[in-house]
């Protein structure tokens, strides 16, 4: 058995791992991720050489000086990857960081854009993850762009949404057309439940497969040495999902000086 959280871990991991993506040679992850966290670390622990830069973590952090170097190190074009979510999503990748009804948000209020239409713009992967899927957050129409899904032409930008991975499914975004197609079904959702939970139109294949299950050897690197990594920077996450406190850390030997830094 596992939980819905390992699923999305393992889903995000194998999304990264694309080979029909760009590579992900390093890989940055914002602050309070710790489902995305984990499946840089599952993709690290699998053997992948990829440098990881997690701006929420709380010691070995390779930022000094926080998210002024993660932007350096995007327009330098020396980050492959990044995960973005948004308080509602639409059917062209937009994002709402701001708030619902009119600027700058007059209804619920959000966290705020950030440097969201910076990395989503030039980052050559972005990854949508948003773990509660509704209409009330995947809309037909966000009420305000924080960062635009697609850009007009004559607009320099990297890259674009590869994916939006929810808990119910994951849905792949082809940027040509701006629009969305379902990908695969986790466990116990339909076609027809996707729909009525989603604001947004898009396109269905003939026969949509399973999101699949984690394997074994994935369950343990979670459960194990990603579960070590992330004990000290997302204590309630891990006593929640892997039942274990900081205080089950275990012991390892000394990585070589560097595994975690900023180049390539």
């Amino acid at each position: 058995m596992f939980r819905p959280e390992e699923l999305l871990a393992t889903t995000l991991a194998r999304l990264i791992l694309d080979p029909a993506a760009p590579p992900a040679r390093h890989i940055a992850v914002g602050a309070a991720s710790p489902i995305p966290a984990a499946a840089c670390w599952l993709v690290r622990r699998q053997g992948h050489p990829v440098r990881l830069s997690l701006l929420h973590r709380r010691s070995g952090n390779p930022f000094t000086e926080g998210s002024r170097e993660l932007f350096d190190l995007t327009g330098q074009g020396r980050i492959d990857l990044f995960f973005l979510g948004g308080g509602q999503i639409d059917g062209q990748a937009n994002l709402n960081l701001v708030g619902t009804g009119g600027w700058p948000g007059t209804g619920v209020r959000f966290p705020g854009s950030f440097g969201s239409a910076f990395m989503y713009m030039m980052t050559p992967r972005t990854i949508l993850f948003r773990e509660e899927h509704s209409p009330r957050v995947l809309v037909p129409r966000v009420d305000n762009v924080s960062a635009p899904g697609v850009s007009p032409p004559g607009v320099f930008r990297r890259g674009t949404a590869q994916a939006l991975v929810t808990g119910r499914c994951v849905f792949r975004f082809h940027p040509g057309r701006a629009r969305f197609t379902l990908d695969s079904l986790h466990p116990g959702e339909s076609v027809q439940s996707v729909r009525a939970a989603t604001g947004f139109d898009f396109d269905v294949a003939d026969a949509v497969p399973e999101t699949p299950a984690p394997t074994a050897e994935e369950l343990a690197l979670l459960r194990g040495p990603v579960c070590d990594e992330m004990l000290e920077t997302y204590p309630e996450f891990c006593a929640r999902v892997f039942a274990r406190s900081p205080g089950d850390r275990r012991a390892e030997p000394p990585r070589a000086a560097g595994a975690g830094g900023l180049d390539r």
